[in-house]
């Protein structure tokens, strides 16, 4: 639904500013007396004639001040609101007191727009909030000084957001290394909820944002409302009860002290926030966000929002040989790669000068002279007549001490001055704030590209900072990415900070691809692609079939329940393949196969997550009209017999066409048993009623555990 914003005139002559989206609406209120329009309602649609004003609604309270300050979409504190304030400023050191003395709001190009004036403190605040394609609601906010002398900004919230008095609980993640994305639970906080990052990137607990659930929500059904900030930086998202019973949710970029000074004139504008209401559970939310960045994303040689082009199924060499290659050795890996039908080799960390560990030649961005004596041309030119794009690993933010650019540039590192350079993996961080920094980056990048047949930079990230760069790092890295774009707009590139440290709407205008985490054990990645797809789409999922034991934890896995695993996102090898039996080199060429056939249904289409009893895990990819749908098993059962398993989504599909396509994994031990329909499933489809498998299920064949069974369901009409 497209967005609409428009004043109303009801008998109260309450003034009224309404912003729907799909399945939702934003009601705020121009109440005379406040220059701030006052939140009235943000969540499901609603009739708002003879809504009486605002403040006919609110008695008087106790230990208040005399004149009521209900929560504005601009609250500042300090004149009694003593809730989250959209801004903190200091002049000379001293905090400013803020409060609007003027404002207005309009529509301008489809989006509502308010703007505050505080003639006393010298500023000017301009919010702007429209919808997106899905239903998610974008929210941005600018700064302007307009008084004498500097300001120096402390905070500008993206947006504070009413929450209603029953809302029930916090979803959001946690991570670490080889850890990423871990689901938490908590119940509504009784004082302040914060999840702040303070490493200077996203971190790997996913995308800077929080699902607030409603009374009974699940994935399915209730109401969810969520939130995540487009920043790639330290960030601060926080839900506080205030004590009129209801709680507050908050967004910010996380500034440090002194970054942000605007003198006379200048403005900052944040980083804009998505936010979203779903009256149906977390898939609802789900599916408004990857609309969202969907709208967001410009594929080589499409316009933004166009469907993603087919992602090329790619072999990545790190775990096939880390830093241990040459000319020769990679050529014949590319070989191996081709003849399973790989699309695109991307020769990984390794390749430049000095570089046979960790320790030396970042920064210094030539092809190493004794892997590859005739630079990286041979190379890419014999994967392209292979018939696959040839593509590279960089980690152009960072330097190693030990490198030609450290020891002539030593003041081009972020540094804290008169103290100590502490190195990650024996790097440091370039200060991309710096211009020259970023013309030598874009100089050396830029000539990699023209001079070699390259289509694709897996970009890393292999540290957090410190000290922090801050804001004008984030922006630095932001414009290199912009000016690269400009200048090679057929290049991919992939997102990669030490595995999903930076996987966030804030990358998405400039990257094609997130690497969701170092450790790519199949059992583990399970629940890290589930909390990546509560925030970005599936096609931007870079999702590994792995080797046998897994890297990262030393198990073992089949390998079907390996490549099914990561069937829904973007498919890819980490692997030698030759160093596989011919028997699983067969098997993975047929699973490159089967997801080429599958990759439009899965990646074009929406994203409906769900589980099961006795542990099962659910999702499905696709349209109500084709879709596949995998049903996970990593542990044993603890029943005898798998119970139906419920498929709400399909409620209004009609008749179903359901195929059972494969059961990957669960191999070893004892045959696992089948059943009849099971056989019919699998053999030539069963047709079921859309009602049926929404409220009674879908009949189960028993599952061993690491196993994955894979269905087609197709609706006959729709």
């Amino acid at each position: 639904m497209p967005s609409r914003c428009k004043p109303l005139s009801v008998p109260d002559m309450v003034r009224l500013l309404t912003l729907e989206a799909d399945g939702a609406v934003l009601v705020l209120e121009q109440a005379e007396g406040f220059a701030a329009p006052l939140w009235r309602h943000w969540g499901a649609p609603v009739d708002t004639a003879g809504l009486p004003a605002l403040l006919q609604t609110r008695g008087a309270a106790s230990f208040s001040p005399d004149r009521d300050v209900p929560l504005s979409l601009a609250p500042v504190g300090g004149l009694g609101w003593f809730g989250p304030e959209v801004v903190h400023v200091r002049r000379a050191g001293v905090p400013v007191v803020v409060a609007w003395t003027s404002g207005e709001a309009k529509v301008v190009d489809g989006e509502l727009v308010v703007r505050l004036d505080d003639a006393v403190a010298g500023i000017v605040l301009e919010q702007r909030i429209r919808a997106e394609p899905g239903g998610a609601l974008r929210f941005s906010a600018t700064l302007s000084n307009t008084g004498e002398g500097p300001l120096a900004v402390d905070r500008l919230a993206s947006a504070v957001l009413p929450l209603p008095a029953d809302s029930a609980g916090l979803l959001s993640w946690r991570g670490r290394h080889n850890a990423e994305l871990v689901e938490c639970i908590e119940p509504m906080p009784q004082q302040r909820w914060a999840r702040e990052g303070r490493r200077g990137l996203t971190g790997h607990g996913g995308a800077p944002g929080v699902y607030v659930l409603g009374p009974g929500a699940d994935f399915a059904t209730g109401e969810v409302r969520a939130l995540q900030l487009c920043w790639s930086g330290d960030a601060e998202i926080a839900v506080e009860r205030d004590d009129e019973g209801a709680w507050l949710l908050s967004a910010a970029a996380a500034l440090q002290p002194g970054e942000v000074v605007l003198p006379s004139g200048a403005r900052w504008q944040t980083p804009d926030a998505l936010a979203v209401f779903s009256s149906t559970g977390r898939n609802g939310a789900i599916d408004a966000f990857h609309g969202a960045v969907r709208a967001m994303m410009a594929w080589p040689g499409q316009v933004a929002g166009a469907p993603a082009t087919p992602r090329k199924v790619h072999l990545n060499s790190w775990e096939a040989c880390y830093f241990d290659h040459d000319a020769t050795r990679i050529g014949e890996l590319a070989e191996a790669a081709a003849a399973i039908g790989v699309e695109r080799f991307v020769l990984d960390d390794g390749w430049f000068q000095g570089r046979n560990d960790d320790t030396a030649g970042l920064g210094d961005w030539t092809a190493d002279p004794a892997k590859y004596p005739h630079g990286l041309g041979p190379l890419a030119q014999r994967v392209n007549a292979l018939g696959m794009e040839f593509g590279l690993w960089v980690e152009p933010e960072m330097v190693n001490p030990d490198s030609d650019l450290y020891r002539t540039h030593p003041d081009w590192a972020l540094a804290a001055p008169g103290r100590e350079r502490p190195t990650a993996r024996n790097q440091l961080v370039l200060d991309l704030s710096r211009g020259d920094v970023r013309d030598y980056l874009f100089d050396c990048l830029d000539k990699l590209l023209r001079d070699t047949p390259i289509g694709y930079l897996k970009w890393d990230h292999n540290r957090d900072l410190a000290p922090r760069g801050g804001a004008g790092q984030l922006a630095g890295l932001y414009d290199l990415l912009r000016r690269l774009r400009a200048a090679h707009p057929a290049v991919e590139i992939e997102s990669c900070a030490g595995g999903g440290g930076r996987s966030d709407a804030g990358m998405v205008p400039f990257v094609h691809r997130f690497w969701t985490s170092d450790n790519i054990d199949a059992v583990s990645r399970v629940a890290m692609q589930r909390g990546f797809l509560h925030f970005l789409p599936p096609e931007m999922m870079g999702a590994h079939v792995g080797a046998s034991p897994a890297h990262a934890t030393g198990r073992t896995q089949a390998l079907s329940f390996r490549a099914a695993t990561a069937l829904p996102g973007h498919f890819g090898v980490e692997l030698d393949p030759r160093a596989l039996g011919e028997a699983d080199r067969l098997e993975l060429a047929d699973w490159i196969a089967f997801q080429q056939e599958w990759r439009d249904v899965l990646h074009q289409g929406r994203t409906w997550l769900g589980e099961g009893a006795d542990g099962l895990t659910w999702q499905a990819q696709g349209t109500l009209n084709l879709l596949l749908l995998f049903v996970t098993r990593t542990a044993p059962p603890l029943d005898r017999r798998p119970q139906p398993l419920r498929l709400p989504f399909l409620r209004d599909a009609g008749i179903c066409k359901v195929r059972l396509l494969r059961i990957a994994g669960g191999q070893g031990g004892h045959a696992a048993p089948t059943t009849a329909l099971a056989a019919q499933m699998q053999a030539d489809g069963v047709s079921l009623t859309a009602s049926w498998l929404a409220e009674a299920g879908l009949p189960l064949p028993p599952m061993k555990a690491e196993s994955v069974a894979i269905f087609q369901i197709a609706a006959a009409k729709r």
